[in-house]
């Protein structure tokens, strides 16, 4: 039905388990590719941003889509690189997540590395109104108090504050 560089919008004809059909919308996009560092005090790099179509404002890990030709892990590292001005060291799968399949066949590939260098002042300092490294300890009372809106994010920071801190966060 309509289709750019970034999306495009199909309309299916689903055949339903009991022989009815009806019409479903589905989105398609780029594969995202999404990147932080955990450093040696167990502080994580975030991006504090707005996102206009919620109008809200979130902490959130460096991301974008896929260039064509561009490995996933590669589009992560340059995507953290980009937004941050910390180019990360070798890059570690955390997890892939749908974030919504109801409506899109959208996956989100996240990355971290527990290394990185600060290259300089971002590229895409325009994406978020400030960087910060944040203790991974405060995660879960941040995703508990709204401060990580979007799913995808939140279920990183999550899997990252238990694999690295595990036990030793429980109260």
């Amino acid at each position: 039905m309509y289709s750019n560089r970034w999306f495009s919008v199909n309309l299916a004809d689903v055949a339903l388990p009991d022989g009815r059909h009806l019409d479903h919308f589905l989105i398609r996009l780029r594969p995202v590719a999404v990147a932080t560092v955990v450093n040696e005090a167990n502080e994580v790099l975030l991006l504090w941003r707005h996102r206009f179509i919620t109008d809200s404002w979130g902490w959130e890990l460096a991301a974008g889509v896929v260039e064509d030709g561009e490995g996933i892990a590669e589009a992560a590292a340059r995507e953290l690189e980009e937004e941050t001005g910390w180019r990360p060291g070798p890059l570690r799968h955390l997890l892939s997540v749908e974030p919504s399949n109801g409506l899109t066949d959208a996956r989100h590939h996240i990355y971290w590395s527990d290394e990185g260098a600060y290259v300089g002042h971002p590229v895409d300092d325009f994406e978020s109104d400030r960087r910060e490294w944040v203790p991974l300890k405060l995660v879960p009372d941040m995703v508990a108090r709204g401060e990580v809106p979007a799913a995808n994010m939140a279920a990183a920071l999550l899997l990252l504050h238990h694999l690295k801190l595990g036990q030793d966060a429980l109260p």
